[in-house]
């Protein structure tokens, strides 16, 4: 039985509706930038999601490119100018950057109150101290697939394996928010077999195809699967197609309830960015006059 990620999404799109509306009769509509260097075929699909979402939310969206080889220097430029911005809510910076640039040291310049990944120290700090915050989207979306099913979180066995920044770690943390007795597997766990095997909630973010197979798992046992691989397709010869990190038939047949991908996590990433957004519209200044000139006069 899946997950259905789709259905969450358009739920949580109508539960944030009348947020929006009282933010627009406010004249504070929320405004998402993404900042792209160069261009990358692997962006192409999320970036297609988020303008797809941000028109769905009635979230002004906008994408603003870099040449490939900007510096560090010009990428910073461009992100302090966004923050200085207040007609600016949220900001992204699409990764993957070109390999010259350190993207995870480049996030760390978006202003924390406009950081609607999550991903920067004061949001992911606000994760340890149990804040609501702007908590990053992919971990938020796990949570509220496992919310979505409907099981106990509060004292369930919860297995988290991949401890990344921006899933496996916040999602351990969101699930211990929730008392769920949570464990963290990686790639130095021994005998990871026999940790999911004693999952009542299992989310699995590695990004290694078929990483969990029906042995792995008990009947009934919760499963998000957040990976995103390409492998090829056995049916359509020269083809790929995109999988996640588990035996998705494998495990269905065996009695778990399973998130598909694609379809599961994603669409409740591409939601929570827009909540995220939302909810940095909400704490952001009262509207002022902004001169109209272009942040990337250049561009």
């Amino acid at each position: 039985m899946d997950l259905d990620g789709a259905a969450l999404a358009q739920q949580l799109r109508a539960e944030f509706a009348p947020e929006v509306d009282g933010l627009l009769r406010e004249g504070r509509r929320p405004r998402l930038v993404a900042l792209q260097v160069g261009t990358n075929p692997a962006t192409e699909a999320y970036i297609r999601g988020q303008r797809r979402g941000a028109e769905a939310w009635r979230i002004q969206y906008d994408l603003h490119t870099l040449p490939g080889d900007a510096s560090e220097a010009e990428v910073r430029a461009a992100l302090e100018a966004l923050n200085a911005s207040p007609s600016v809510t949220g900001i992204l910076l699409q990764l993957p950057l070109p390999p010259h640039l350190p993207g995870r040291v480049l996030q760390l310049a978006i202003a924390p109150e406009k950081d609607v990944e999550g991903v920067t120290p004061t949001n992911l700090g606000a994760l340890v101290h149990g804040r609501d915050g702007l908590a990053p989207c992919t971990a938020l979306a796990s949570i509220a697939l496992l919310e979505s099913s409907h099981a106990a979180i509060r004292g369930a066995e919860a297995v988290v394996v991949g401890h990344s920044e921006i899933v496996g770690k916040p999602v351990a943390l969101l699930l211990l928010a929730r008392d769920a007795t949570t464990r963290v597997c990686h790639k130095f766990t021994k005998d990871l077999a026999r940790h999911t095997r004693e999952a009542d909630l299992l989310v699995v973010a590695v990004g290694r195809p078929n990483l969990i197979t029906p042995d792995m798992v008990r009947p009934g046992t919760i499963v998000v699967d957040v990976g995103i691989n390409v492998v090829p397709n056995p049916e359509v010869p020269g083809k790929t197609r995109v999988v996640g990190d588990v035996d998705y038939a494998g495990l269905v047949a065996k009695g778990c309830r399973v998130s598909p991908v694609p379809g599961g996590v994603g669409p409740v990433t591409v939601a929570m960015l827009m909540r995220n957004t939302i909810l940095a519209a909400r704490k952001s200044p009262p509207p002022r006059e902004e001169i109209s000139v272009p942040l990337f006069p250049d561009s």
